[in-house]
């Protein structure tokens, strides 16, 4: 009984090791981006090395671009980057919010788009859908990965109509 609980702490372990990254990660954008909005002029420019450095990092261990947590970084890098464009600089206040959001209250509002991507979801796009996506309440894991097949719905009501 003792030899098969180790390996089960052993994933464990890199299971909170790989929390605790992901948190220092977010952590230190949203620190970045406070100072980027405070006058530090270098604090942009570190903001999009450490994104880029997140997003490496994460598309090397999960092997993909198409993992989840991957999109979700290459996204916000990307996000960073339209924002430098002249007029776009707002984009960077909207992310200093939805980073905010996640290391306060677990609700990622990026990952929330994300799964409305056709890749993301094995449903429909439907008002229903879109409604459980935004009211749904953050939970631990990916928002990808708790998509319901009858998101939102009411009850007895399904997302999509029987093929006939």
């Amino acid at each position: 009984m003792l030899a098969s609980t180790g390996p089960l702490r052993a994933d464990t372990e890199e299971h909170a090791m790989d929390a605790r990254l992901k948190r220092l990660y977010w952590q230190a954008t949203a620190l970045l981006l406070a100072a980027h909005f405070a006058g530090w002029a270098a604090a942009l420019p570190l903001v999009l090395a450490l994104n880029l450095l997140q997003a490496l990092h994460f598309a090397a261990a999960r092997r993909s671009l198409r993992a989840f947590d991957v999109q979700v970084r290459v996204a916000y890098l990307m996000l960073l980057v339209v924002g430098t464009a002249g007029l776009l600089w707002p984009i960077h206040w909207i992310q200093f919010v939805g980073v905010n959001a996640l290391l306060v209250a677990d609700y990622c509002p990026l990952a929330r788009l994300l799964v409305l991507l056709p890749w993301n979801r094995q449903v429909p796009l439907s008002p229903a859908l879109l409604r459980w996506l935004v009211f749904s309440p953050p939970a631990p894991g990916a928002i990808v990965s708790r998509l319901p097949a009858d998101a939102g719905a009411a009850p007895g009501q399904r997302l999509w109509r029987a093929s006939r």
